[in-house]
């Protein structure tokens, strides 16, 4: 059903004010800083912090993710060093996760362990070089609990889409993944990316290790309050994914209680972090 305009409408005024960080910093779990292949770089990620600083959030967990696919092992590994430095150049600001390519099973875990212990990065992002659970992407699993980080992981249920991500991860296979690895701590991105968030709902309601991160463009009305009701609000973090004023203005809209706002504002990313002693 199309969304009510006077919704609509309330949702972008939403987006125009700043996050309540009452109860804590509010952290973007989902964010991405610019290609250097991109003349603009230096300057986009400028934006990105100020637009943050605009909306009250404290803090982006971050990747930069090269435009070839599948992902190159230079590839990804000249994206993470271009990130140690962004990191280095918004210190406070910007969480790091390590991208990388399962496919490169020994150097995949090689670049995850060095960006972890010795750049600080906070976490591993995944695209759809493979889908989650196919068994290429276990040694790296297997990694990240023994590091005690999250998982990040490109998805969604997109039926409509003919062949361009033919090994796109959705609700089901993170729910096959979290029954192999009860331990590793998997996050499904962006709920709001233009897929069937209902189906993913549904997906993940009897799988309860995995988190679901707010991203996405789409403004569909109801998302969050449906996804408290399913999921819980221990289990949603939110996260813009570049969409900012609409990642915003659907949390800011929610008709949910504000202890369960500050969870997914905040409070539960910051969990997460704790494991490792992050941040």
């Amino acid at each position: 059903m199309p969304i009510p305009r006077r919704a609509f409408l309330g949702s972008l005024s939403l987006a125009a004010l700043p996050l309540p960080a009452a109860a804590g910093p509010v952290i973007d779990a989902h964010s991405h800083l610019h290609h250097r292949g991109r003349p603009t770089w230096r300057e986009d990620d400028r934006k990105l912090i100020d637009a943050a600083d605009k909306l009250g959030i404290a803090q982006l967990c971050c990747s930069i993710l090269p435009p070839e696919r599948p992902t190159s092992l230079d590839g990804f590994r000249e994206c993470n060093q271009w990130l140690a430095e962004a990191i280095a150049r918004f210190p406070k600001r910007i969480l790091g996760y390590c991208f990388v390519n399962p496919g490169f099973v020994k150097e995949a875990r090689d670049e995850v362990r060095r960006c972890i212990e010795d750049r600080g990065f906070i976490g591993v992002k995944l695209y759809n070089d493979y889908r989650c659970t196919e068994p290429v992407v276990f040694p790296l699993v297997e990694l990240c609990i023994e590091l005690k980080i999250p998982i990040l992981h490109h998805a969604g249920h997109t039926m409509w889409l003919p062949q361009p991500q033919p090994r796109i991860s959705d609700g089901g296979d993170f729910a096959e993944l979290a029954k192999r690895y009860p331990e590793a701590t998997l996050i499904c991105a962006h709920i709001c990316g233009g897929g069937d968030w209902e189906w993913t709902l549904k997906a993940l309601r009897n799988a309860p290790t995995v988190y679901l991160d707010t991203s996405g463009s789409v403004i569909d009305e109801g998302v969050v309050e449906a996804a408290v009701r399913t999921l819980g609000a221990d289990r949603l973090l939110f996260a813009c994914d570049m969409s900012m004023t609409a990642s915003v203005g659907r949390i800011r809209g929610a008709e949910i209680p504000e202890s369960d706002r500050a969870k997914i504002l905040g409070g539960n990313m910051a969990k997460i972090l704790s494991k490792r002693g992050a941040r």
